[in-house]
């Protein structure tokens, strides 16, 4: 008899997709009015002006179409996850560039003898790291390329595949937990909201610095039991997998680190140091990221002595391991278009008004916190749940008379709370299929975590109230 097995994320995500289509049929649809916001380009709902409209539920076909319009809704001829899916295809391939002249496995060589016996340090550094680019520019999608980067040095390590996704997901994950100036969390919310995004800002920084110390502490021991007992591994059945996937070099020589290898180790390095100043420095997004990974592959690729068809069929070959990866994150998307197009939305934020309207402040932030929670799962989007909570919940605020701010360190804590482990994300999808660790292994390693964040939000959270005049 075969053994039952945890579905594969496709599965997952196809399953909930299904699941909020029935929502449709059973959930009454509705609108609130919209008005342009000129200051965040795009229209925002207006708080009591909820009314519902003709139901939208989706059928079959709909159903069928969400994973396509998860990548390209041609109805709107509105971009969903496919730069995304580009992108990934395109760090596929210039990874797999950078393995095949050797640089890689040299690389780590040299970087774990040079390191022996302190390779744990690198635990909280790259996590300082990684958790800075998340509370000052929402780093997301932009750890993607990092994983294969990381993966290897982190099982030579004797670590495991856990361990290297958690230092990204959850390093740069805190730093959105505790937004202090990301544009795409803070800003953007404390806009719609009507307050200057520095409001709030100390409380902020008192929750960027108590979680990032517990996330760092909740890793590295995780880390350090694992390096002392290997079969205690969340992912130890695929040990053995993962060190022929990650490691080329595993059971062959160690390619020596010679000038031209450094060359291309250097050019590697500084590929992520031009993606990020333009990212935060210069406005980059999908398009300019990708074509960055594709001249440097060719620039690498050159330099390394490869010949045209040597060069792209190694290309081609890379974007090919990935696509799997591009895969789920269109799927994941496709979930917030049947919730769209389903018109029920607007609903659940409307339900979400009536339920924390004139309670007490401490009940009310608190209430708060937990219906955000709820809207991340569907809208796992910082951005897009900003857009359209705060305009109708900040308002509310003043009714129980709790600053604004609050509301905003509310929405932005469950939205990083929620994007620990959330399978509507198509970055958290995307990245664990990158570091081969399935979904069941990584919920059971990072809900004690987010049990505990949460905790620490509500304290947090209702200390800020206590505190106000």
């Amino acid at each position: 008899m075969t053994s039952l097995r945890f579905p594969s994320a496709y599965t997952i995500l196809f399953a909930i997709i299904v699941c909020v289509a029935i929502l449709t049929w059973l959930v009454p649809a509705g609108q609130y009015t919209t008005q342009m916001n000129e200051s965040l380009g795009r229209e925002v709902p207006i708080a009591g002006t909820y009314h519902e409209v003709d139901a939208n539920p989706q059928g079959f076909e709909d159903v069928v179409l969400a994973p396509v319009s998860g990548f390209y809704d041609p109805d709107t001829n509105r971009v969903n996850g496919m730069d995304v899916a580009l992108f990934v295809l395109f760090i596929g391939g210039f990874l797999a560039v950078v393995t095949k002249t050797g640089a890689i496995d040299a690389g780590i060589a040299s970087a774990m003898k040079a390191l022996e016996g302190r390779e744990q340090w690198l635990i909280p550094i790259l996590m300082v790291l990684f958790s800075l680019g998340g509370t000052i520019f929402g780093m997301a999608e932009e750890t993607l390329p990092f994983y294969l980067l990381l993966l290897p040095v982190m099982i030579a390590a004797g670590y495991d595949s856990v361990t290297a996704a958690a230092i990204i997901l959850v390093g740069s994950g805190v730093g959105v937990y505790a937004s202090t100036v990301n544009p795409f969390a803070t800003v953007i919310a404390s806009d719609a909201a009507g307050i200057p995004f520095t409001n709030g800002i100390g409380l902020r920084l008192a929750m960027y610095g108590a979680g990032l110390v517990i996330c760092i502490f909740y890793v590295m021991r995780y880390a350090r039991r694992i390096r002392q007992q290997p079969d205690s591994s969340l992912v130890a059945d695929m040990r053995e997998e993962n060190r022929k996937h990650f490691l080329a070099s595993a059971d062959q020589d160690v390619p020596e680190l010679t000038g031209q290898r450094k060359i291309i180790l250097i050019l590697f390095l500084l590929t992520f140091v031009i993606m990020i100043y333009g990212v935060s420095g210069m406005g980059w997004w999908m398009a300019r990221m990708s074509a960055l990974f594709m001249v440097m592959s060719i620039v690498i690729g050159f330099v390394g002595g490869m010949n045209e068809k040597s060069f792209t069929d190694t290309f081609v070959a890379g974007a090919a391991d990935l696509l799997g990866v591009a895969l789920v994150i269109g799927i994941a998307r496709g979930i917030v278009v049947v919730m769209n197009d389903g018109l029920i939305t607007d609903t659940f934020l409307y339900w979400a008004e009536q339920a924390i309207s004139g309670l007490p402040r401490v009940a009310f932030i608190n209430v708060m916190f937990w219906i955000e929670v709820l809207l991340s799962f569907f809208v796992p989007s910082t951005s897009g749940l900003a857009v359209l909570t705060m305009p109708v919940m900040a308002p509310l605020a003043d009714f129980s008379n709790v600053a604004r701010d609050l509301v905003v360190t509310a929405f932005q804590s469950a939205s990083g709370v929620v994007n620990f482990f959330t399978p509507t994300s198509g970055v958290i999808m995307g990245g664990l299929a990158i570091a081969r660790v399935p979904y069941n292994k990584w919920l059971a390693f990072v809900i004690p975590l987010a049990v505990i964040m949460t905790l620490l939000t509500l304290a947090g959270l209702s200390l800020g109230v206590m505190m106000e005049p």
